[in-house]
Parts: structure tokens; sequence; C-alpha cells
């Protein structure tokens, strides 16, 4: 069953040495991720799944899992930084690495000093639907007795002229009411999530946040609001669940 969740967002530009002279802006979000994992371990979770959109390639389900020690890296964003999923296990023999958004899951939890139970990997390859998302979420709930879940997940990437997807309207009031209602653990809301409007507005997120709501189905959490910004006119989203 799901005891606890984060929901942090997932752009390398979280990681210092990539953001370089930017580093600044993203504090309030690291300190917020920080809190958000202190959470998960709070919960004291028998496995801990890191889940986040994944360009590589995937199953037919649109999943594809990454086992405890699969290293990640940031050099292709200039900066000479890996990571790894966690200090157990062996990357896989075939050359396996973390997609980005893992990655900065990876750097979060190393950052953090995360040693409460160990943990896997699970990429998000779109198109994924609304349902296969919650089925994927119910899985993972099983997975353990006790489950935690950080979701690597960013909102839209359209809130200002200068953002990658330039200005959207509907940028705005998407992300606020993702952001209500990630921090009210309003799971009939980010089920009924429109899909085809979080890709027109660049929210990677959109499946990830999906999967948490089938996993907290009967959870019966309670949620908190810790950071809701737009740095960069990206939509950045912290949020607990406990």
């Amino acid at each position: 069953m799901l005891v606890a969740a984060a929901v942090c967002p997932c752009p390398p530009l979280l990681v210092p040495e990539v953001a370089a002279g930017a580093a600044p802006e993203l504090d309030a979000a690291r300190a917020a991720c920080t809190d958000a994992l202190g959470v998960l371990a709070a919960a004291r979770p028998d496995l801990l799944v890191v889940v986040g959109p994944d360009d590589g390639d995937a199953g037919a389900d649109g999943t594809r899992s990454y086992a405890e020690g699969t290293p990640g890296s940031f050099r292709g964003f200039g900066v000479d930084a890996d990571v790894r999923l966690g200090a157990d296990g062996e990357p896989d023999a075939g050359a396996v690495t973390l997609p980005a958004s893992l990655a900065v899951g990876a750097w979060l939890l190393e950052r953090t000093g995360w040693a409460d139970a160990p943990m896997e990997g699970l990429g998000l390859r779109e198109p994924i639907g609304a349902e296969r998302c919650i089925q994927v979420g119910r899985a993972v709930a099983a997975r353990a007795g006790r489950v935690a879940m950080l979701v690597m997940a960013d909102a839209s990437a359209c809130r200002t002229l200068k953002a990658p997807g330039y200005l959207d309207e509907r940028a705005e009031p998407f992300d606020r009411e993702v952001a209500r209602a990630l921090g009210a653990a309003d799971i009939a809301a980010l089920k009924a999530l429109d899909g085809g409007l979080a890709r027109e507005l660049k929210a990677s997120g959109r499946a990830g946040w999906q999967v948490l709501a089938g996993a907290g189905e009967e959870a019966g959490l309670t949620g908190a609001l810790l950071y809701e910004g737009a740095p960069y006119g990206v939509g950045y989203i912290v949020a607990t669940w406990s």
C-alpha cells in the first residue's frame, strides 16, 4: 500500500552545477524538495519507487523499469557529474542509463543521504493514457507492504513569452489546478486531467501524477503543497502525501 508520496519538479536545472549562475533562482524549490523527501523517510517505507517521464525505449505498456544501482549522468547538459539510483545493486548489463527525470530524482536522493529503503525507478513514455497510468499506479502500490513514491514531474512549459513552449494563457490555470489537486490529494481531479491539453502545454508530469492517483486510491493520504512557481516560464510544483 502507498504510505507516502512526494512530487518534485524534474528539470536538470535543479542540479546547481547544471544551472551554474542561475542556480539561486531554484533555491526555494530545492529546499521544498528536501522537505518533501523528509516526509517519505518519516513514513518508513519498505520500498521507494521513483517515477518520471522517459524519452527512451519503453515496453508495450509505455513503461520501463530501472533497477537500484542504475547509473545516470548530466554530461549531456555540459556537466561532468554522475549519479546512481541508490547505493545498492549493480547497473544493468545492457548499459542502461537513467532518463533525465530519474537522474534528477537520484541526485535529490543522494543529496539528502537517502538510506531509508531500497528503491527502483519507473520511466513513463508518452503517449500513455490515463487509464493505463492508473493501472500502473495500482501495481506500484501493491509492490510492497509499505510503498513510498517520488514522482518527478514538471507542469506546463508555457507560462511566459520566453518559456520553452512560448506563452499560452491556458497554462497558468492548468498549473494552478494541478497544484491544488496535488496539495489536496484530490485523486479524482488528477485522474480527470486532460491529457491532450497537458501535451499542448508541454506538461511532462501528467502521466506521473495519474500514476500517483492510481497508487493512492485506497491509501487515504492527506496532501500538502510545499512550493508552486514558474521559474523560466515552466511550472514547478512540490507536494507531499502522507
